[in-house]
């Protein structure tokens, strides 16, 4: 597999492997080239030498961004290869890992580095992981990590019915947040502003990209709030 897959113009990704309690989910990096060039990249993989060329080859490293109370593992390798980018972490997470020097924490409005390029939303309501979601406006691209579980066609077969056992059938959430969302006004309205957006695609951490017909995805993920 190459360092780096073109997915849509100015925008990239790059799949791992990743265990989660025993369970093979996998991760996925997302690259997104800012309109100077810059680089904003989210839930960043380990910073192997081949991925870095890649990247080097894009353009300088803005922003390195941990949108998730889980998706931080490899960030400090990123600050030390790129130290005049910034850092964001989702709220909490510079609690969680305060051996990380943090340049911001991230809330709902975009940062001036991508303000008016990407936008975001808080997903506060699930606070199991406090993830910041972002919309790349250009592609029409939803960004997230663990908004949107996608692993019912997992290579894995434990994977598969794990899937199957958290009610992940189809590309959409778990029924787990039927019972970690206590706050289901606010986690509604959070819904909402990223329905607003009227995603195409959706980009991902763990299974298969979703292609097209990203809005109706998201709809449907969250129809029961």
């Amino acid at each position: 597999m190459s360092a780096l897959q073109p997915i849509v113009a100015d925008l990239w990704v790059k799949a791992g492997s990743l265990r989660f309690a025993g369970v093979e989910t996998g991760t996925r990096m997302t690259v997104v080239r800012l309109a100077d060039g810059g680089l904003f990249v989210h839930s960043p993989v380990p910073l192997s030498g081949e991925t870095r060329a890649a990247v080097d080859a894009l353009g300088p490293v803005r922003a390195v961004i941990a949108p998730s109370l889980f998706h931080h593992l490899y960030v400090g390798e990123w600050i030390q290869a790129y130290p005049d980018a910034i850092v964001c972490a989702c709220p909490g997470l510079e609690r969680k890992r305060k051996d990380l020097q943090w340049s911001r924490v991230l809330g709902d409005e975009p940062e001036p580095e991508w303000r008016g390029q990407l936008d975001q939303v808080y997903f506060g309501a699930r606070s199991l992981e406090n993830e910041v979601v972002f919309f790349h406006r250009a592609t029409r691209t939803l960004i997230c990590a663990d908004a949107i579980f996608n692993l019912s066609n997992h290579p894995s077969r434990l994977t598969r019915i794990v899937a199957f056992l958290m009610g992940n059938l189809k590309p959409g959430a778990t029924l787990f947040e039927r019972v970690l969302i206590r706050n289901r006004a606010a986690a509604r309205a959070q819904v909402d502003r990223m329905l607003a957006w009227n995603a195409d695609r959706i980009v991902l951490a763990h299974g298969d990209l979703v292609p097209a017909g990203g809005h109706e995805v998201l709809r449907r993920a969250y129809a029961w709030l």
